[in-house]
This record gives C-alpha cells, sequence and structure tokens, in this order.
C-alpha cells in the first residue's frame, strides 16, 4: 500500500468510527503500527485536515481539507439519510458497509449547518421483518464483480419445482425486488433472457471468459423487452 493510499485509507476510518478514535483502533482499522498513526496523522494535519486530540486521547476529525464543501439543501439531506439506511437494512453486508462509508464521506464534506441537519434528519427506517431472505454473501460477491467485470458465470440453479440445473450465463444486472432479490442475464444455455433468483443458486463461479463490451445494450434490449411484456398484460 502506497504511503498516499495509506492516508486516504486513515482518512476514511477516521470519518467512520465513533470520536475520539484511539490511535489502538485507528493501528488496527489501517493495519499499520501505531507508530505509523502518530505519522500520518501529523501529515494529515499538514495536508489541511483539521484533526482534534492527541496521543493517549484519541482523534476526532473536525474538518476534511480533502473533500470540497457540499451543498446539499435539506430535503436532500433526507433523502440521502433515508435512501441510505433502507440500503443497510436490505441484508446485503457489503452494501451495508458502503451504505455507512457513503453517509460518513458525505457528512465530512458538509458545512457545519449541513453535518446538524445530517445528524438530525426526521427521515428514519424501521424494519420489523427482513425485506428479503438472508442473502449469500460471496455469490453476491462474484455476481456484483462478475456484472462489473462483464465475466461470465458458471451456475448451479434450482428453480421453483426444485429441478436443478448447471449453465453458463452473461449476468447483466442484480434487481432487489420487494420481496425477491433477481439476476438480469443472458443464459447461455436456452439462449435468450432470464431472470434467476438469488437465493435459488446453489453455486456461482467466474468463468474469466468476457463478454465486454455487450453488457449495458444488453440490459437495455432487456429492460426493453420486460417494459413491453408488461405494457401487454
Amino acid at each position: 500500500m502506497s504511503r498516499s493510499e495509506r492516508l486516504l485509507r486513515l482518512l476514511q476510518v477516521l470519518r467512520t468510527l465513533p470520536s475520539p478514535a484511539t490511535a489502538e483502533q485507528l493501528a488496527r482499522e489501517t493495519q499499520v503500527s501505531i507508530r505509523s498513526i502518530y505519522r500520518d496523522i501529523e501529515s494529515l494535519r499538514a495536508g489541511g485536515a483539521e484533526i482534534a486530540g492527541e496521543r493517549g486521547y484519541g482523534y476526532t476529525l473536525i474538518e476534511d481539507g480533502t473533500l470540497p464543501p457540499q451543498t446539499f439543501d435539506r430535503i436532500e439531506i433526507e433523502a440521502l439519510v433515508l435512501g441510505l439506511a433502507e440500503v443497510r437494512l436490505m441484508g446485503d453486508a457489503a452494501l451495508a458497509k458502503a451504505a455507512t462509508s457513503v453517509i460518513a464521506k458525505v457528512a465530512a464534506s458538509l458545512a457545519s449547518r449541513g453535518q446538524q441537519h445530517l445528524l438530525h434528519a426526521v427521515s428514519q427506517v424501521h424494519r420489523l421483518e427482513n425485506r428479503y431472505a438472508p442473502l449469500p454473501g460471496q455469490h453476491l460477491k462474484t455476481m456484483r464483480e462478475a456484472c462489473w467485470e462483464e465475466v461470465a458465470l458458471n451456475i448451479r440453479y434450482k428453480d421453483q419445482n426444485g429441478r436443478e440445473s448447471e449453465r453458463q450465463i452473461w449476468p447483466l444486472a442484480i434487481v432487489y425486488l420487494d420481496r425477491m432479490l433477481v439476476v438480469l442475464a443472458w443464459c447461455c444455455l436456452r439462449k435468450e433472457y432470464r431472470k434467476f433468483v438469488v437465493s435459488r443458486l446453489l453455486r456461482v463461479e467466474a468463468t474469466g471468459e468476457s463478454f465486454r463490451p455487450r453488457r449495458s445494450a444488453m440490459l437495455r434490449a432487456y429492460l426493453k423487452s420486460l417494459a413491453m411484456e408488461k405494457a401487454a398484460q
């Protein structure tokens, strides 16, 4: 890890951890020595970040000079808080962690008044039950990365009647429906677009076989066909 990457990582940890964060906590989260933390804190301060605290007491990021001030109005802040709170409750651990990181970055980029609006947002999300069944984290990670990289996947899938099959797919998008998570894909076995329910995926393996740059065009075509099917009903 380069020094600049290490400093950016430390900044993000300072944004995310409850304040004040001790050097021991920061060292553990960034996987460097406590001595390096002390040096990096001084480097960040020299670069414009206002960090309160000292050795033995912990550190608090007051103002982050690496992010330009944002000018969200109050309703936009409410929308951000509500949307990211919803993401945190989806049951996707990776997205939940990312949502927490995003809200920390947004908070760090707001002026003090905006930070107060974010802290005291009136829009909240509480659910008495999970919207989705427990999601297979590794399957989702593999599926998401395959969509990003436009790489074919080999899957073992169980349909609604319990029949299992092996097939190769080109994953196009992951869609969060009301109570179900599905993958929109081109099925190489059936030679047509298909929807696969994530909870029925028994195995997901990346092949390394690229179908780039077709994903965006294929996804548009699939969504258009779905819209036409809906209009015809």
